[in-house]
């Protein structure tokens, strides 16, 4: 088998992790290796990499109603700069805010994050236009990319998503709400927007309470600053948590604040210590978002990507042998009407003809037995290539089924895919080991035993059998 070339998006992360993050540089060689089964299984060209399906920044998105409460608190979180350089937020427009170490602030066309594997919204084109005909190249009046200088924005991409109760309903926008939230490490989301009665805050409500288990959730609750008191803040938590668990939403955190006062105001201190808090751990949460994704691309291939192809083998090879029946019923017939106008059976029974006889219909079925296959095989290609975009797939699942055409296998009643073997299950089998073991290693750097941190029992794991 042929030797894939590391993806230089994949020594860049090995390169990037290196010092501060070893689990995720050794998680990189794992999507390697993930990546070369995938390769020797014509899934994946040999410059592409499955670590590109999720971004590997930590991601802290920002959801809000109608009111100033989402636009104080970045002014005040983020930096006064930002809402004072003319880059104020866009009420329609998904914003990433990245950071720049320039002093002048700039904005970038929302195919800057369509084309760049690097960001959460690589190649969202494709799935808009799925949802809608022809708004996947309106891909610019989504989104947007803006880059500051603040500090807030070190090693994150936060992206501020317009008020969900300015924006008109529609397919697109719920698309990229769920996908914000899917792709997310942490998601504030200010209670104005339970306010108002809207079809796209239902939707909101069904996508948190799907993804309630992921802990990813902070209500922040907008009140003046002469309420921010102890006595008051549980009073009005308690509040807002029994509204919320009306609509389904049982878990999060929530956190008072007064937005349109600085970080520095006596009464805030407490909340926006706590959201300093989360935020030095999403980068903990980016890392097990990370191995998670790994862990569902090596699953992927056992449950989703190989019983597509092997179902449409299948197919095939029904669709091929009903051709090859029909041409042999036309000759059988064909030999029943000759037999009875010239009788020719006694030919077909002779110890010479007969033996010539068979020889030569071999010799004409074999051929269009293969000629068939490889006409039905472009048509499921064509279906192959419809699915794998209906899924969301990057792996190639017609350069797959193309191994198949082979002449033995045209043949033989062989449904597995080519390269789909025990050897293959084994090795996708210790992938998901090693997967677990970086998980068990991430979690050794919370935990400790008899005063010794877990972390030095786990540097004898070994991760390169």
């Amino acid at each position: 088998m042929a030797e894939k070339t590391v993806s230089k998006y994949l020594l860049n992360l090995e390169k990037n992790f290196a010092s501060d993050q070893p689990v995720l540089q050794k998680a990189a060689k794992v999507f390697h290796e993930l990546d070369q089964i995938e390769y020797d299984l014509g899934l994946l060209s040999n410059d592409e990499t499955t670590a590109c399906k999720d971004s590997w920044w930590p991601v802290v998105s920002l959801i809000g109603g109608n009111s100033s409460a989402k636009s104080g608190f970045i002014n005040n979180y983020i930096g006064p700069e930002y809402m004072l350089s003319g880059l104020q937020p866009s009420s329609h427009k998904f914003t990433v805010l990245l950071h720049n170490n320039q002093s002048t602030p700039t904005i970038l066309p929302g195919t800057a994050l369509d084309v760049d594997h690097r960001y959460p919204f690589y190649q969202i084109s494709r799935k808009i236009e799925q949802q809608q005909e022809g708004e996947g190249d309106r891909i610019n009046s989504y989104l947007e990319l803006k880059t500051l200088n603040s500090e807030r924005l070190k090693g994150k991409l936060f992206i501020d998503a317009p008020n969900i109760n300015a924006v008109s309903p529609n397919s697109v926008a719920s698309l990229l709400t769920r996908h914000v939230i899917e792709c997310s490490d942490l998601v504030l989301i200010f209670t104005d927007t339970f306010d108002s009665a809207n079809p796209l805050v239902d939707e909101l409500v069904e996508t948190i309470i799907r993804h309630q288990d992921s802990n990813k959730f902070v209500y922040i609750i907008n009140e003046p600053a002469a309420a921010l008191n102890p006595a008051l803040n549980n009073e009005i938590i308690s509040s807002w948590q029994r509204k919320l668990s009306g609509l389904g939403l049982n878990t999060g955190q929530f956190i008072a604040l007064s937005t349109v006062e600085s970080t520095a105001n006596p009464q805030n201190q407490a909340g926006f210590a706590a959201i300093d808090q989360r935020m030095i751990n999403v980068a903990y949460d980016r890392s097990y978002r990370v191995l998670h994704s790994l862990e569902k691309n090596i699953r992927e291939i056992d449950h989703v990507v190989i019983p597509e192809v092997t179902k449409s083998i299948a197919l095939w090879k029904d669709r091929v042998h009903f051709s090859t029946l029909l041409i042999l019923g036309f000759i059988v017939t064909f030999a029943i009407f000759a037999e009875i106008q010239m009788g020719i059976l006694d030919l077909l029974i002779d110890p010479i003809i007969g033996p010539a006889v068979l020889l030569v219909l071999i010799a004409i079925i074999v051929p269009l037995h293969i000629l068939i296959s490889k006409l039905q095989a472009k048509f499921i290609i064509h279906q192959l290539n419809a699915r794998q975009k209906e899924l969301h797939l990057m792996e190639n699942l017609g350069k797959l089924f193309e191994k198949n055409l082979t002449f033995s296998r045209m043949l033989l009643p062989i449904t597995e895919p080519a390269g789909w073997n025990k050897k293959t299950k084994a090795r996708l089998s210790q992938l998901t080991e090693k997967t677990k073991e970086l998980v068990q290693l991430l979690n050794d750097n919370f935990g400790t035993y008899n005063d010794r941190s877990f972390t030095d029992y786990s540097d004898s794991l070994d991760l390169t059998h």
